[in-house]
């Protein structure tokens, strides 16, 4: 059984550690912990590993956010994986830092990926995994909010929580996004900013 994994994010160094490539992070985390790498391939970096009799095929794409939607669905017809075996994952400003979410199908949220795989699939019935990353800045800021680099400490205090987000993804190809969401909807006790003792806004 073969399941297409793709993390959202922007390739280049500038966009290393930010908060927009929330969706690289969680798929790295799973590449290291498995112990297979990355290789640039069409229309994105891919990896593939195994889980418990399960392929999965890890996918950032090379498009950058707004364009997210080509490589899923390339992908998707060259692997020959049906859409219910498809998980996006990406970040989410609704949420608190390091918490996850999962959804069945659902809107784009305002997420251009998600705008954008919308479009390409014309459909949204496919399974998302939103990982929170906090709405702590001022009005008119977001862009600049969600393109900047997590602080060293920020980063450190998630490293748990992408883990955790990487065990709901090899979760959904066992359980199903059902009991996935079961299990990991759950609401995250404080944020990164209490876990730190730092005032909001200082992480």
């Amino acid at each position: 059984m073969k399941y297409l994994i793709a993390g959202l994010g922007n390739t280049g160094k500038e966009y290393e550690r930010t908060r927009h490539n929330a969706g690289f992070e969680i798929l790295d985390v799973l590449a290291k912990t498995n112990d297979v790498s990355f290789t640039a391939k069409r229309y994105g970096s891919v990896a593939e590993m195994k889980y418990r009799g399960r392929t999965l095929i890890l996918l950032k794409p090379s498009t950058y956010m707004n364009l997210s939607g080509n490589a899923v669905n390339y992908w998707l017809q060259a692997e020959k994986i049906p859409q219910d075996k498809l998980l996006i994952v990406l970040d989410d400003l609704a949420l608190p830092l390091g918490t996850v979410r999962l959804k069945s199908k659902g809107s784009d949220g305002g997420h251009n990926g998600l705008k954008h795989i919308n479009s390409i699939l014309q459909n949204t019935n496919y399974a998302r995994l939103r990982f929170g990353i906090g709405s702590d800045f001022p009005q008119g800021y977001q862009v600049d909010y969600v393109l900047a680099q997590w602080s060293t400490a920020e980063y450190k205090a998630l490293v748990p929580d992408f883990e955790n987000a990487a065990e709901a993804v090899k979760s959904f190809t066992i359980a199903g996004i059902e009991r996935t969401m079961n299990l990991f909807n759950t609401k995250k006790q404080g944020n990164v900013s209490n876990q730190l003792n730092l005032p909001a806004g200082q992480a």
